[in-house]
């Protein structure tokens, strides 16, 4: 019995080791994507902390704005802001700068004014693309993409309440034969429409330009050039008040101001509605609001173009900033708040309330725009129509270097020539030895238009290339008879078109010895990448002129409507 019990003490069952071995390997598997996981979380919160805390630092992007929509624009830039944005590893904060458009394109193109207009802007929101296609006129470098539109808003006609229910017929095509209240039955005596200049208030361009549609638009070249267009543009000039307020907002201020119709002067004026929404609502909103009037038939229209600038002050993140923050103002949150800044847009019918005078009557066709070279036309027509015209003389530059640019030129002058209304106009040519020793020649003396007209085109026609390009003893000699030949009460002004540099003559401190001051500004018109820019800008400043570059010569029709449509 006892070795019976032995023999059991002594069997022993054993643990198969395959079983641990597998525990073991899953355990270890699991640790393993644990260690990974949190590695990976680690790197990403790394990654994300890296990101917010911007490796490259914080970036400005400066959005230069019209005055009319900038606390709606402000708006949208803290709804930005509160999203964090980074760029190219840099945090993005959006500084909006209220500023005129036309103080803005001038600051763009010469000086820029950072005490009157802050810190150089990344990008523009001017209340029309009218401004966008004078930029792109001037240098179209500076435009590093195309405009697109926030939102919208029709061109009105603000009158005084009295007046108002009056104008309810009232059409822009109206206006350049409409002289009198009798019309409408009313016994205030002369009508008359304030167009503050057309140059630097966008409702006065646009109401000029659905005048001359006489329908849908557009206003072409061949339309613009045609008797029809110089009759209407001579009637519409007729019809402007003695005094007209240099901006919109005063002309606004002048009317609210009037306890009787036409006691400003003037019957009404042209504006946009959300302009016309903000003087009702300001601060300095008047105790009887002004009264919008939709006109019948198609309508102006504002488009508020957001433009990314360009430019050697603007860097790569600016650059994608701008775009982003394009792109997030045409979301339909931030349309929404535009909207309640006045604008129209798409996604939404809301409206500000309350809105004295504005009754955001619905806009059931929109006038067709004119292109970008036709509109820089129609201005510098209506300055060659406006109050006598100007006096201008063009200086060409024939030297061989213009040969295959000439044929371009001619054509834009000899358009400018047909459009011209009234005013005067002459023209020189230069290169070397033209005539005689001189390296220029006065082809036609300046003088009203109506009676040159004619010669002028001879002139322009017969143009051809010679050798060299003494600029500056031309411009000298050019200028020095302008001077002399100064019409006193006119925009009196000298052109210059060339693409190159001057290679002979006088040097550029004897000819700024010989300019007179700024009563007779010089411009140019500097065509491909020759021209020495440091120079002409320096003659340009010292006369009050300006300089329009353009890379080719197609963009010549436009600038020498951009630069005659100023009154500077």
């Amino acid at each position: 019995m006892s070795r019976h019990r032995a023999l059991r003490a002594k069997v022993k069952r054993g643990i198969a080791k395959w079983p641990v071995l597998i525990v073991v390997l899953v355990v270890l598997l699991g640790l393993s994507w644990l260690a990974l996981s949190w590695a990976g979380s680690v790197l990403d919160k790394r990654s994300q902390a890296l990101a917010q805390n911007c490796s490259e630092g914080d970036s400005v992007l400066r959005v230069s704005v019209t005055p009319s929509v900038a606390e709606a624009v402000r708006d949208v830039a803290r709804a930005y802001s509160a999203t964090r944005p980074v760029v190219y590893d840099h945090c993005i904060a959006i500084e909006v700068i209220s500023a005129d458009s036309s103080a803005v394109l001038e600051g763009l193109t010469t000086t820029w004014d950072e005490q009157k207009l802050g810190k150089r802007p990344h990008a523009w929101l001017p209340d029309s693309t009218l401004w966008a296609n004078r930029l792109s006129a001037l240098n179209a470098k500076l435009v590093g993409s195309a405009p697109k539109s926030v939102g919208t808003s029709p061109v009105l006609l603000a009158a005084p309440e009295a007046a108002a229910p009056v104008l309810k017929d009232f059409r822009w095509s109206d206006m350049p034969g409409v002289t009198d209240w009798t019309k409408f039955g009313q016994p205030w005596g002369r009508f008359s429409v304030a167009m503050p200049d057309p140059s630097a208030n966008t409702s006065s361009a646009l109401a000029i330009q659905a005048a001359l549609a006489g329908g849908k638009g557009p206003v072409t070249a061949e339309s613009l050039g045609s008797d029809a267009a110089k009759s209407s543009l001579t009637k519409l000039a007729a019809t402007v008040p003695p005094e007209v307020p240099p901006t919109t907002r005063d002309a606004l201020r002048r009317l609210g101001d009037s306890a009787t119709v036409n006691a400003a002067g003037f019957s009404a004026t042209p504006v946009s509605e959300v302009d016309l929404f903000k003087h009702n609502t300001g601060k300095e909103a008047p105790s009887k609001p002004l009264v919008g009037v939709l006109p019948a038939g198609p309508a102006p229209v504002a488009d508020f173009p957001y433009v990314a600038l360009g430019g050697s002050e603007v860097g790569e993140a600016e650059v994608r900033a701008a775009q982003a923050f394009r792109d997030f103002m045409t979301e339909a949150p931030q349309q929404a708040i535009l909207a309640r800044g006045g604008l129209r847009v798409e996604s939404t019918q809301d409206r500000p309330s309350p809105s004295p005078g504005v009754s955001w009557s619905p806009v059931t066709e929109n006038l067709v725009a004119a292109d970008a070279t036709t509109t820089q036309q129609i201005s510098s027509a209506w300055a060659s129509a406006d109050r006598g015209g100007q006096v201008v003389t063009v200086l060409a530059d024939v030297s061989t270097s213009m040969k295959p640019r000439l044929d371009k030129v001619k054509a834009a002058l000899r358009g400018q020539v047909d459009r011209s209304v009234s005013g005067s106009f002459g023209l020189w040519e230069f290169a070397r030895d033209l005539d005689g020793s001189k390296p220029h020649k006065q082809l036609v003396a300046t003088g009203p238009v109506s009676e040159k007209r004619e010669a002028l085109r001879r002139s322009i026609d017969a143009l051809k290339t010679a050798e060299g390009s003494q600029l500056y003893t031309a411009l000298a000699a050019c200028y020095e008879t302008a001077h002399d030949g100064y019409v006193a009460g006119r925009v009196n002004r000298v052109v210059v078109i060339t693409d190159g540099t001057s290679d002979g003559g006088i040097d550029l401190a004897a000819l700024k010895e010989q300019l007179h001051g700024t009563d007779l500004p010089v411009s140019f018109i500097a065509i491909g990448g020759e021209v020495d820019k440091a120079a002409l800008t320096d003659i340009a400043q010292t006369t009050g002129g300006s300089v329009s570059v353009v890379e080719d010569v197609d963009g010549v029709e436009a600038a020498l409507g951009q630069v005659l449509s100023t009154k500077a």
